[in-house]
């Protein structure tokens, strides 16, 4: 059956549309909201259809598709996402486009149920420039860089969840139910440091997009018996929103490795208990019917929020590791775990029209062939009680598996049953440590610590100031372009890295004994030396030594306890 050709009124623009092959499946009218799209920025469309479904948000049933052929000549496939409406009358759905060409598009929008019932909308539109840069991609292991080219360092801190109305600290129950530990708080502080890149998760308590039943530890979302949870969604919706004012770029974590295990488990919306498809956790990695879900998943996280140049990064899940030894009797298979990965990256990877970066995370225990797989962009660690080797951990990760390396988590304790302040010179020094050591190693994200609540009531936060300085020094000196300079320096910590035609040392004495060292630094020739001491911003400048034998001769340095030099050498 051949339906009439209907004229589309455009704002800015006028089209054709074509239904055919069924009433099933009609696109009725299409709106552009966006008077003047504009390159790297959020373009919307709203479409009203008639489609005969079971369930929107499911693909299989379903699916709107904008389809374009950029300026350039390249397909471009932008999926839409449901927003109103019942199946068999005029639903409303919607696109949210962020153009990555300027000049004219050309396209169609594709829509198709689950019996191949089509419709089809032709469409138009012209992209104007931008100040924006894009967005980020995988660049070599110390950087990443915007579609515009511009290198790329992240520096900041986890600010996973805002604070819950229920917390289960031992100490600081207080301090963590705090309302000022909100999204534009702990954003807004975080930018003023001089932060750009955080990590939030998606979890029962915060954002439960896929949680029917929500976290009885938080008051800030309420239970949905829909297939996404619409407190969920209307949160995400403002904390893209804060995330662009800030100016910060987010690692958002799709799937805590808490909620395959105990009351997670037991809320799970794959729980056949739940009405999902899981008999027990594992299926999650197997079953045909949950990854099929969970690709659902990552088409409406991706139609809806995709957009955002500031969601940086999408994690599959947080230590997942944790959620494979934790099943009883016996452990998930590695083998499953990794397969389910390759899956979900590849699907993530073909229906992505931005090619936002993916990862995922272990705690402590790798899987095997995890690291390999082709879609993950950087592979990621956690490292807890053992900060010192961080350095050490990412070179050799970046040697071994040929791809960038970030620590997503580090800290000087991980038990949230003791209390930090009686060795709170530790936490804190062991802040600091981390983030200079990331500095200095090959990592395009630098390390990101923990306990952000007991960290900014300690005004911690602040100290990101002092690394962004340096951090913007070796990005101006070199334009994103580093290499390890071979340094010692007896009983102190010593980095050196070029960039360009500026060399940057860095000298630690991590311990709570004063101890003292003169750098050796792989280098024949320099004009200039600069001095620069984090702690008390004071900066001094000297013209460069020559030892005996012509290498530059730096002097001897005495540091005490958690103080650090860095050396600019020119």
């Amino acid at each position: 059956m051949t339906l009439p050709v209907t004229r589309l009124v455009l704002i800015g623009c006028a089209a054709m549309a074509s239904a055919a092959m069924g009433a099933n499946a009609d696109i009725e009218r299409v709106v552009r909201l966006t008077r003047s799209p504009s390159l790297y920025e959020r373009t919307d469309f709203v479409v009203v259809l008639t489609a005969n479904w079971s369930d929107p948000y499911r693909s299989e049933d379903v699916r709107l598709d904008l389809r374009l052929r950029s300026p350039s000549g390249k397909s471009v496939s932008v999926p839409a996402f449901f927003e109103r409406g019942s199946s068999g009358q005029p639903s409303v759905w919607a696109v949210r486009y962020a153009p990555g060409e300027v000049g004219t598009y050309l396209g169609s929008f594709d829509l198709v149920n689950g019996t191949g019932d089509k419709s089809t909308a032709s469409i138009s539109f012209t992209v104007s420039t931008s100040p924006s840069k894009g967005f980020l991609h995988a660049a070599g292991p110390w950087v990443l860089r915007f579609d515009d080219g511009t290198p790329f360092r992240g520096l900041g801190e986890n600010l996973c969840w805002e604070s819950r109305s229920n917390d289960d600290s031992r100490h600081f129950k207080e301090l963590q139910q705090s309302q000022r530990f909100n999204d534009d708080y702990m954003l807004g502080a975080l930018a003023s440091a001089g932060g750009q890149f955080t990590r939030i998760w998606m979890c029962p308590w915060n954002l439960p997009l896929e949680w029917r039943k929500v976290s009885r530890d938080t008051d800030r979302y309420r239970d949905d018996a829909g297939h996404f949870n619409q407190s969920a969604i209307d949160r995400m919706d403002r904390l893209v929103e804060s995330l662009e004012a800030a100016d910060v770029y987010a690692m958002l974590t799709l799937e805590p490795h808490v909620a395959l295990l105990g009351a997670g488990w037991d809320s799970s919306n794959y729980n056949l208990r739940n009405g999902g498809p899981c008999a027990e956790p594992r299926d999650f990695f197997t079953n045909p019917a949950a990854k099929a879900q969970f690709k659902n998943r990552l088409r409406y996280v991706v139609a809806r929020w995709g957009y955002s140049t500031h969601l940086a990064a999408l994690e599959f899940f947080n230590e997942v590791d944790n959620a494979m030894y934790g099943q009883k009797p016996d452990r998930i298979p590695d083998a499953d775990v990794t397969a389910w990965h390759a899956e979900m990256g590849a699907y993530l990877k073909g229906l992505d029209p931005y090619g936002h970066l993916v990862t995922t995370s272990i705690s402590h225990r790798p899987v095997e062939g995890l690291n390999q797989v082709g879609a993950i962009d950087f592979n990621q660690l956690h490292i807890y009680k053992r900060t010192g080797t961080i350095a050490a951990a990412i070179r050799q990760s970046v040697q071994v598996e040929g791809k960038p390396c970030v620590v997503g988590e580090f800290g000087y304790e991980w038990d949230w049953s003791k209390n930090f302040n009686e060795f709170a010179w530790d936490m804190d020094n062991d802040f600091k440590e981390g983030l200079w050591l990331g500095l200095f190693s090959p990592t395009p994200v630098m390390p990101m610590s923990w306990w952000w609540e007991f960290f900014d009531e300690g005004r911690m936060t602040a100290s990101l100031a002092q690394v962004r300085e340096v951090s913007d020094r070796m990005m101006r000196a070199g334009n994103g372009a580093f290499a390890d300079v071979p340094c010692s320096a007896q009983d102190l910590t010593c980095l050196a890295v070029r960039c360009g035609s500026a060399t940057f040392v860095y000298l630690s004495n991590p311990s709570k004994q004063a101890r003292s060292g003169r750098p050796q630094v792989g280098i024949t020739h320099a004009a200039t030396v600069g001095f620069f001491d984090p702690d008390t911003l004071t900066r001094s400048e000297a013209p460069a030594e020559a030892g005996a034998d012509g290498s530059l001769r730096l002097p001897v340095f005495e540091l005490g306890p958690g103080q650090r030099r860095i050396i600019e050498i020119r």
